[in-house]
């Protein structure tokens, strides 16, 4: 056995980090490092080859002298539970106990390289290398045992951290022995299997969230709770408005307050003091006059603006042809979605704390993309990318908003500036005001039914909110799928924009959705007897039907005044479908959610436990969009800058919720931590007209829309 340490750095083709394995081991302190080429084990890098993501980056997997097993990995935790399901993942493959893991995560000095963590891919695309290094590493394990107890590797098996010869069990040795006063790499050349469902130990079992008692009891620490001796808390003096400009400023009075540093450079004007309070005060002295830009753009005329400057179309699916289609409906139905732009309003804003060493340079941040972080910081610093080391304590939430790191930019160039840490901790204002919200978007669908209620016609025309979910999946033979411009890019936003949970997918699973019912109604079809006739996809049959039983779905076409309504979808791989039933007032407009039961299939589910709280999370987080988000604004000003005025779902508006995961667990895991939330416009939408007879399409549907369409205005 060759115990002797390989000197060799690895660079990571697109960051330019470097990782010196010698230096690593050197700190993590003795132990058996299992070696495992990341990207080559992962469909991920067999779908984004093109992009150079890099193909002979190793990853870190260490069994201690104490037997404790610490994963590094690039992911990180905001609340979608995989630091418990990753540990559950390696914890079976290498045959140890669950509370014997330690994760390690996006600590960009310790862990192998990531693009970020988003998109539901943690366990899709990341567990199956996961996996495969455990299997690596409890080969390696049976491979040291075979030669300190002189068994052939045939006889050999493990079991919690032991391994044993499995014709006489007394014969045994611990991991902790075989790593006992070792420093080893190995790096198997030929692969083992990873285990068979039948052979699951921990894999597939429910399991508590492991940060649970940190969070309930208030101990888990994230960026906000990092105070450095010295630091300083920073304020900064913000526009009034998008694309303002800082015309003149006066810090007089600001800098009377006694122990102020004032930062001002250019249109860059910070605050810092040593107690958070005294710099937001001396803030507020700052007179400030800005140029406020003009646009004549606000959130009422915004849809008339967008599709005005609309990209060009590309067509992302087609097929048969839609004039043979349109020719052969006896029913045709044209109609138009809108839905307003979104905020993130995370319970956690963005944060950050920066420390500069010497020549090296340390923040703890809220962040989904440490890696891009880390260069970015170093763009802005002049410096190298491995002189920046960033580390993601918990995440108060993200949702695709925390894949922007303005909040590491400032707090990195104030700590340069200043010589001294700083936290850079925005306001809840702040937060609304830079979010990167999700996208307006317009949807036009006109689609076809002959005599037998078979769609016979779909062409969707969908406007900034991207293809995904936008593919039609139904059995329709003549169809077609136009996208005009990117998810959430383009510069006909007036402000940022950018992925917010399942990006895309809301949008337009609830313009398709409520279209599908719309036929069904005109057809006199129960919506859920529709949608079952115009399906060849066995998974999506399968959901619909799971969640209509758990229900006690009755057939009856809408509006049946019962308030029930279907929807279903697909996203990050997983096969989704729910029912809800609302409750409507006419008078008011309000609408009350009172049940929704929600089925799923997503292959192999590696902690059941976690992915129903998943679900729960995208159902009730699905309210806001669906009956009250939305941002109101007026050239380039943020009119919603909290939650007096941006209303989030509250415990009063929670219904019964009830989920099924389908059994599959021979398929391989998708995402849990998006699909959920894709469908909760189309259901409540669908609900309301059940109940009351009126169409809704405009997200999100406040009381004056309900109001309107009960009126008859569809606007």
């Amino acid at each position: 056995m060759n115990e002797e340490l390989l000197d060799i750095d690895f660079r990571n083709k697109q960051s330019e980090t470097l990782i010196d394995r010698r230096e690593f081991i050197k700190v993590a302190g003795a132990g058996i490092y299992i070696l495992y080429s990341l990207w080559d084990t992962s469909i991920f890098a067999q779908q984004r080859r093109g992009n150079s993501l890099p193909s002979d980056f190793n990853a870190f997997l260490k069994i201690g002298e104490d037997g404790k097993v610490t994963c590094y990995t690039g992911k990180i935790e905001m609340g979608q539970g995989v630091i418990t399901s990753l540990a559950q993942e390696l914890a079976d493959e290498l045959d140890v106990k669950l509370e014997d893991v330690q994760m390690i995560m996006g600590d960009t000095d310790l862990c192998p390289w990531d693009m970020g963590t988003f998109g539901s891919m943690s366990t899709r695309f990341f567990g199956p290398a996961l996996r495969a290094a455990g299997a690596e590493g409890r080969r390696v394990l049976i491979e040291l045992a075979s030669k300190k107890l002189n068994v052939p590797v045939k006889y050999l098996s493990t079991e919690d951290g032991i391994v044993f010869d499995k014709r006489t069990r007394k014969n045994k040795i611990s991991y902790a022995a075989l790593a006992k006063g070792k420093k080893i790499e190995r790096h198997l050349q030929d692969k083992p299997e990873v285990k068979k469902p039948s052979e699951f130990k921990i894999i597939g079992k429910p399991e508590l969230r492991r940060d649970s008692y940190e969070k309930v009891t208030g101990k888990a620490k994230y960026s906000g709770d990092i105070q450095l001796p010295g630091m300083l808390y920073a304020r900064i003096l913000r526009p009034p408005a998008h694309g303002a400009k800082l015309v003149d400023v006066d810090l007089s009075e600001a800098q009377k307050v006694e122990g102020v540093q004032i930062i001002h450079e250019g249109d860059f004007i910070a605050i810092l003091h040593k107690y958070p309070d005294v710099a937001g005060a001396a803030l507020s002295k700052v007179k400030a006059n800005f140029d406020k830009p003009k646009t004549g753009i606000n959130d009422k005329n915004i849809f008339d603006h967008l599709l005005k400057h609309a990209e060009k179309g590309e067509v992302a699916a087609k097929a048969g042809d839609l004039a043979e289609g349109e020719s052969e409906s006896k029913k045709i139905f044209e109609e138009t979605y809108l839905d307003g732009y979104k905020a993130h309003s995370p319970m956690e804003p963005h944060t950050a704390v920066a420390k500069v060493e010497g020549d090296k340079v340390t923040v703890w941040a809220s962040t989904q993309t440490p890696f891009p972080a880390k260069d970015e910081a170093a763009k802005e610093l002049g410096i190298p990318s491995k002189k920046v080391r960033i580390i993601p304590p918990f995440l108060g939430g993200g949702f695709g908003g925390k894949s922007r790191n303005i909040q590491i930019i400032e707090a990195v160039r104030l700590a340069k500036l200043t010589g001294k840490p700083v936290q850079v901790a925005w306001t809840r204002e702040e937060e609304f005001f830079n979010d990167s919200f999700r996208p307006a978007a317009i949807i036009k669908i006109k689609s076809g039914i002959n005599d037998k209620g078979k769609i016979t016609l779909w062409d969707y025309h969908v406007y900034y909110a991207g293809e995904r979910g936008a593919p039609v999946f139904y059995d329709i033979p003549n169809n077609s799928t136009t996208v005009y411009g990117s998810g959430w890019g383009g510069s006909a936003h007036p402000f940022a924009t950018g992925a917010w949970r399942a990006p895309g997918n809301n949008t337009n699973t609830f313009a398709r959705e409520s279209q599908i019912d719309i036929m069904a109604a005109k057809a006199k079809m129960d919506p859920l007897e529709f949608r079952l006739q115009n399906l060849t996809d066995k998974k999506m049959k399968n959901v619909l039907q799971t969640a209509a039983d758990k229900f006690g779905w009755k057939p009856a076409a809408a509006p049946s005044g019962r308030g029930f309504g279907i929807a279903c979808g697909t996203d990050a791989g997983t096969t989704v479908a729910a029912i809800a039933e609302v409750e409507v007032n006419k008078q008011t407009g309000h609408v009350q959610v009172k049940r929704v039961v929600c089925a799923q299939d997503m292959g192999l589910a590696v902690n059941p436990e976690g992915a129903k709280i998943q679900m729960e999370g995208c159902i009730t987080m699905g309210l806001g969009y669906a009956l009250k988000e939305d941002i109101h604004f007026k050239d380039g000003d943020i009119l919603d800058l909290n939650f007096d005025t941006y209303e989030i779902p509250r415990f009063s508006w929670l219904p019964k919720i009830e989920t099924i995961i389908i059994d599959n667990k021979n398929a391989p895991p998708q995402g849990g931590g998006e699909p959920a939330i894709i469908f909760m416009g189309a259901v409540v939408a669908n609900a309301i007209y059940d109940a009351v007879g009126a169409r809704l399409f405009q997200l999100p549907m406040i009381p004056e829309r309900v109001k309107q369409a009960l009126s008859g205005n569809k606007k």
